[in-house]
C-alpha cells in the first residue's frame, strides 16, 4: 500500500507538477516525496549495483564513486582518505605500466617477462629497448631509483592538503587540465575510472604470466584467438587432460 501511495504520488510529480508544488496541496501533506537526508527512511542506492544501499561514508562526493564498499572498508574517515590517496596513486601507477608492457612487445622490442634478464646474467649488460643502459649494473640502478623516488616520497609527505597531495597541479599539469573547475571534475572522474580498468589489466597480466612464463600479453592474446578452447584461462584452472 505505501509502495503503492509513494509510485502514484511520483507519476503525480511527473504529470502535474505544479500540484504538488504547491504549499496547500492536499497531495504533497499527506504523500510526501522520498528525500535521502538523515531523517528519511529511503536511502541513497549505490550506483555500481541498483538497489544496493550505499554506505553512509560514502556520499558521493570523492570522484568515481559509485557506493562500492562491500568490505567496509572505509568506514573509519582516516583509513577512507588514505585509500582514496593510495588508490590515485595505484592508478596512476598502472596506467604508467600496463602501456609500458604492451608498447615494447607491440614494436617487437620484447616482452616485459623477459626484459630482466641482464640482470641476472653475470657481467650481463643492461639494456632498454634494445639500447644499452649508460649507468652499468643493477644496483647502480637500484640506487638511482631509491634515491629519486624517496625524494619525491618526501616531498608528498610534506603536504598536508588531501586534495594538493593527490592533485598538485603545477609542474604536474603542463596542459592546464586543472584550470577549468567543471572540466577538472570531469578529468579526475575519467582519470579513476582508466586507472581502476589498468589496474585490472595489470593483475591480468602477472596472472597470466605466472601460468605460461616467458610469454607477454599480446602474444598470451594471439594464441587465444588462435585457438579459445585450448588456449584460454580454464587452461591454468583445469588440470591438463581433461580438455579435449
Amino acid at each position: 500500500m505505501a509502495a503503492n501511495a509513494v509510485m502514484s504520488c511520483g507519476v503525480a510529480a511527473a504529470v502535474c507538477p505544479s500540484v504538488l508544488s504547491s504549499s496547500k496541496s492536499k497531495f504533497a501533506a499527506a504523500l510526501p516525496l522520498p528525500s535521502v537526508n538523515a531523517t528519511s527512511r529511503f536511502t541513497m542506492s549505490a550506483d555500481w549495483m541498483p538497489g544496493e544501499p550505499r554506505p553512509p561514508y560514502l556520499d558521493g562526493s570523492a570522484p568515481g564513486d559509485f557506493g562500492f564498499d562491500p568490505l567496509g572498508l572505509g568506514a573509519v574517515p582516516e583509513n577512507l582518505e588514505r585509500y582514496k590517496e593510495s588508490e590515485v596513486y595505484h592508478c596512476r601507477w598502472a596506467m604508467l605500466a600496463v602501456p609500458g608492457i604492451l608498447v615494447p612487445e607491440a614494436l617487437g622490442l620484447g616482452n616485459w617477462v623477459k626484459a630482466q634478464e641482464w640482470a641476472a646474467i653475470p657481467g650481463g649488460q643492461a639494456t632498454y629497448l634494445g639500447n644499452p643502459v649508460p649507468w652499468g649494473t643493477l644496483p647502480t640502478i637500484l640506487v638511482i631509483e631509491f634515491l629519486a623516488i624517496s625524494f619525491v616520497e618526501h616531498q608528498r609527505s610534506m603536504e598536508k592538503d588531501t586534495e594538493k597531495k593527490k592533485y598538485p597541479g603545477g609542474a604536474f599539469d603542463p596542459l592546464g587540465y586543472s584550470k577549468d573547475p567543471v572540466k577538472f571534475e570531469e578529468y579526475k572522474v575519467k582519470e579513476i575510472k582508466n586507472g581502476r580498468l589498468a589496474m585490472l589489466a595489470f593483475v591480468g597480466f602477472c596472472v597470466q604470466q605466472s601460468a605460461y612464463p616467458g610469454t607477454g600479453p599480446l602474444e598470451n592474446l594471439a594464441s587465444h584467438l588462435a585457438d579459445p578452447w585450448h588456449n584460454n584461462i580454464g587452461n591454468v584452472i583445469i588440470p591438463k587432460g581433461i580438455l579435449p
